[in-house]
């Protein structure tokens, strides 16, 4: 696969966890039975897949249950960001090995405030590891969550070294034509958006791809979306945009990741739990989710 061909709705998939936090395989394999036959690829191990809540070498058997259960279907490009460099070396090479389809790392957490030469090393070590034409790795930015900033200038250093890709979880539809701007010289180039949220402006402004959580819990209609899209019946697209709104608000009355195993769950899922130091949503919140849910014939 090359990243060019990383198009179209792709869930970073939730992980799997018993209540007591062990990985519970069946509830991966369920998750993705259920959202497989509507989305193009798969972003598992990352934020939504509780990645950096795992050790490395949990992070590894999940990733091979997900690449055992696609079995080839769709492309599985895995995080494997972490805080260091070397962690994120070991995972990049584990998933090609495994037979992943290519990996994406967030920006390093818990170091604050990097320079861009040192984010530069960083996302060098990596791509002279493990980039390649048919195995690429992606870029993600994520300021919200790793307190660093991939600047454009930053993304147009590493494109001219190989990269080729970026996921933007930035929300700022400024950002991502700054970032088109930046990589332009290279046709390419993949300028993926990281949320569901602006899908229709940044689709309009030339994404190909969109990592959507709302994938992991209601894939047909980010399905319905996309296809409206590139069907060119905008209209409705922008009908579906406001319904996935609607839906976010829903997801985001707690915390988004446990909210979504519990919406699993009441649709006959069994997507088990995500793990410490999440806990379990509380009664009241069930209760307003599953009650505007229903309204919305959701559920």
């Amino acid at each position: 696969m090359k990243a060019k061909e990383y198009l179209g709705v792709i869930p970073p998939l939730l992980s799997s966890f018993t209540r007591e936090g062990e990985i519970y395989e069946k509830g991966i394999r369920e998750i993705i039975r259920y959202v497989l036959p509507h989305v193009h690829g798969l972003y598992p191990v990352g934020t939504y897949g509780c990645g950096p809540l795992m050790t490395l070498p949990e992070r590894k058997k999940v990733l091979e249950i997900i690449l055992d259960e696609v079995a080839g279907a769709i492309p599985v490009v895995a995080h494997v960001g972490c805080a260091d460099t070397r962690s994120v070396i070991e995972l990049g090479q584990h998933a090609r090995s495994a037979g992943a389809s290519g990996t994406g790392a967030v920006s390093p957490y818990y170091s604050p405030r990097l320079s861009d030469e040192a984010l530069y090393a960083h996302f060098k070590s990596i791509m002279d590891a493990i980039n390649e034409e048919d195995f690429p790795f992606f870029v993600y930015n994520n300021q919200n969550l790793s307190q660093n900033f991939v600047s454009p200038k930053l993304l147009k250093r590493l494109a001219d070294e190989g990269l080729r890709g970026v996921k933007d979880s930035s929300f700022d539809l400024v950002n991502f034509f700054f970032y088109q701007e930046a990589v332009k010289d290279y046709p390419d180039f993949q300028v993926i958006v990281g949320t569901e949220a602006i899908f229709m402006g940044a689709f309009e402004a030339g994404a190909t791809g969109t990592v959507c959580g709302m994938g992991n819990i209601f894939p047909e209609i980010m399905r319905k979306m996309y296809d409206q899209f590139i069907s060119g019946d905008k209209e409705g697209a922008m009908e579906t945009q406001r319904l996935i709104l609607k839906i976010r608000q829903v997801t985001k009355s707690g915390p988004t990741v446990p909210i979504m195993h519990y919406i699993l769950r009441e649709k006959g899922i069994d997507a088990g739990h995500s793990r410490s130091p999440y806990i379990e949503i509380s009664e009241e919140v069930k209760s307003v989710v599953s009650r505007t849910l229903k309204e919305m014939e959701l559920l």
